[in-house]
């Protein structure tokens, strides 16, 4: 049996099929199928593409068949906490709904309210569907998270969840609160590690954002400056220091087991980033092409083992 993990879907239904084809999967029986086969969403499935509810057919079609995996990242999250009403503000919700806050967070929900907020009821089963999605998968052969596998923090964050890893109401209160220890720990294993940058350094990000802060090549132990260790467009890192970022930050991930993730809008040729470490989000929501790592039980990942949809 081998896994077909594949990254970032964002309702790029399209995208999903095609690369779905390609990796030899069948529409039969109301799910996409294969024989030999299981594929593995990384989350994001919703927001910013043309087809959120035929992506989440597909996804949860393949699910409830027993043809995928699936775990949650954190437009899925966002999604939760937007919908549950905030217990301590009769009139607001987890995620704010409210003031400039408020317009940027219904912005970056936008093409999936558009789908569901006409249609209470669907909106909320899409929401308890939602958290049914384990933070992490550890399987016997590989491990898969949206953004950073952080093992302290999910040794510390685990005995707070439900069976399986899963959030339930409780839990999404306490993680939506900015400034405690949950919020903190769910936040990096669905975002990443964030570093301040250095003072009067920032970057634009993709959405045209000015950042004064930095997700960070968690993966890799040798990344120790800013310079090294950020992910920020090439034309930014030539003017990040090279001074060493917090002990805190740097992580790295050296085990002999595979770990597959999302998240970071790669681009270009899909390329492993270590022997044992994998993105597959290449900005499928964007311009990119939707991408699968085909595993078939090595040890040491290939980047010959990446399908793409075009």
């Amino acid at each position: 049996m081998g896994y077909d993990i594949i990254g970032d879907v964002h309702g790029q239904a399209y995208k999903l099929r095609l690369l779905l084809n390609q990796l030899g999967y069948v529409d039969r029986a109301g799910a996409f199928r294969h024989p030999e086969r299981t594929a593995i969403f990384v989350g994001d499935f919703i927001d910013r593409g043309p087809h959120q509810l035929e992506t989440l057919d597909i996804v949860r079609r393949m699910v409830d068949a027993g043809n995928a995996l699936a775990i949650m990242g954190n437009h899925e999250f966002n999604a939760i906490a937007w919908y549950l009403r905030d217990p301590d503000q009769s009139d607001e919700y987890l995620r704010p709904r409210k003031g400039e806050v408020g317009e940027k967070n219904r912005h970056q929900h936008a093409a999936f309210l558009a789908e569901v907020e006409h249609n209470p009821d669907l909106h909320a089963e899409i929401i308890d569907w939602f958290l049914t999605l384990p933070l992490w998968l550890e399987l016997p052969e590989l491990r898969v998270v949206h953004a950073c596998w952080h093992p302290s923090y999910m040794v510390e964050i685990e005995p707070a969840l439900k069976p399986g890893r899963l959030l339930d109401d409780v839990m999404m209160v306490t993680t939506s609160r900015k400034g405690t220890k949950e919020y903190h720990l769910v936040e990096t294993l669905l975002k990443g590690i964030e570093v301040r940058l250095p003072a009067g350094c920032s970057f634009l990000d993709k959405s045209g954002i000015t950042r004064h802060e930095a997700r960070i090549r968690w993966w890799d132990a040798t990344a120790t400056t800013y310079r090294q260790a950020a992910l920020v467009p090439l034309e930014t890192k030539a003017q990040l220091p090279d001074v060493e970022v917090p002990d805190e930050a740097r992580l790295g991930y050296s085990d002999e087991k595979p770990v597959f993730f999302g998240h970071y809008w790669m681009t270009g040729q899909p390329e492993i980033l270590s022997p044992t470490a994998a993105c597959v989000d290449y900005s499928a929501g964007k311009d990119g092409p939707m991408v699968a790592y085909r595993w078939n039980g090595e040890l040491a990942l290939s980047s010959g083992n990446f399908v793409s949809s075009h």
